[in-house]
């Protein structure tokens, strides 16, 4: 095997191990925002170090990837590819941490109500991770575009939650309600920008795939 492959196969393999720190980054903030374990926050921060760690590693290795072999076609697609799915897993491990912050707040209040529409996102959402990086794994373009139909879902789930938060900051007086309130929307909005990620990194397979960019399919007629 040529050391150019070799040196792709470990650019690929560093990504996949970069998005299972994301992956468990993402579990510890929603099993912390259900009530599972209030300390799983520490997890999560030592997790985020780790990925910003593995950010940096995978991005210079692109670049001298680039500049050393000067690649074209699909060599080049997925080393372009891969740099930015190496920035939508970073921005995915983000939003964990902000998902994590609101997570050790709200624990301080009484809880609303139920909010079973955030727990339906939660889980759609890591559904859209796990495949979306299955996808990357195996260039399945197939499943790539599965999960770009569920955005709409997650987009719809998000917009029923924050209507329901804001019905209960108009009929509330408390301090307390209104700000846990606050903290949901922001959570739900999190949750939703990782789903915004993993649709990223499904539309970057298509062009690593296909050389097909459908980012902005309006603009592309």
């Amino acid at each position: 095997m040529r050391h150019f492959d070799i040196e792709m196969n470990d650019l690929q393999n560093r990504l996949l191990d970069m998005a299972s720190l994301v992956q468990e980054m993402i579990r510890a903030a929603t099993g912390e925002l259900s009530g599972k374990d209030s300390k799983q926050v520490e997890k999560v921060y030592s997790l985020e170090k780790k990925v910003n760690i593995q950010e940096i590693v995978i991005d210079d290795k692109c670049l001298k990837l680039i500049a050393l072999n000067q690649p074209v076609g699909t060599d080049l697609r997925f080393i372009t590819s891969a740099m930015r799915i190496n920035s939508d897993l970073e921005r995915m491990g983000d939003e964990a941490v902000n998902i994590s912050r609101m997570a050790k707040d709200l624990i301080r209040y009484k809880e609303l109500k139920p909010f079973e529409d955030i727990s339906k996102m939660v889980l759609c959402v890591e559904n859209m991770v796990v495949e979306s990086i299955k996808a990357f794994n195996t260039s399945d373009t197939d499943l790539a575009l599965l999960v770009l139909k569920k955005d709409d879902e997650v987009d719809k789930l998000r917009d029923k939650v924050i209507d329901d938060i804001k019905n209960i900051m108009v009929s509330s007086s408390s301090p307390e309600v209104i700000q846990k309130a606050v903290d949901l929307i922001f959570v739900a909005k999190s949750i939703e920008r990782i789903g915004d990620h993993a649709t990223n990194i499904c539309e970057d397979i298509i062009f690593m795939v296909h050389g097909k960019d459908i980012r902005h399919p309006k603009t592309n007629s």
